[in-house]
């Protein structure tokens, strides 16, 4: 077994924290991944996250597991970026990115996925739309080819 990536005392208690307060018991497989959705610049997939804690010692299972019980206490948020593959990333508050519900983009070309301001798309809604749109409640995913690819 590697390493463990040990966080800073405080960082660690905010995470328990936010576990407990979520109704969760607070365990080290729960604040691990709560540890690599935060450092996180985009979404991340149950592999990408095996493939991160692997080393650390926790199973797919387990990882799988505590992803959906983050993911039903509402500290995580899970997506489809059309690819059929469940994407998850830290729920946050604030100016940050990843602040509820915000637009993706995915490149056609090498898959990567980026998130968006929310600013970025704006959605008008007309007559006639579900209402889904007129709250904006709706997942918005743009494909194309990145700045990389292009």
């Amino acid at each position: 077994m590697g390493s463990k990536k040990m966080l800073p005392p405080p960082k660690l208690a905010e995470f328990q924290e936010l576990i407990r307060a979520s109704g969760l018991r607070s365990t080290a497989p729960r604040v691990a991944v709560l540890r690599e959705l935060e450092a996180a610049t985009s979404p991340l997939s149950h592999a990408d996250l095996v493939d991160a804690l692997g080393d650390e010692g926790y199973d797919r299972v387990t990882l799988y597991r505590n992803l959906t019980d983050l993911t039903e206490a509402g500290l995580v948020v899970r997506a489809d970026l059309g690819d059929h593959v469940w994407r998850f990333e830290l729920r946050r508050a604030g100016g940050k990115n990843h602040t509820g519900i915000h637009p993706h983009f995915t490149c056609t070309d090498c898959g990567t996925v980026t998130c968006l301001p929310e600013q970025s798309v704006r959605i008008t809604p007309a007559k006639g739309a579900p209402k889904a749109v007129m709250a904006r409640a709706v997942e918005v995913h743009l494909r194309g080819l990145c700045d990389r690819c292009d």
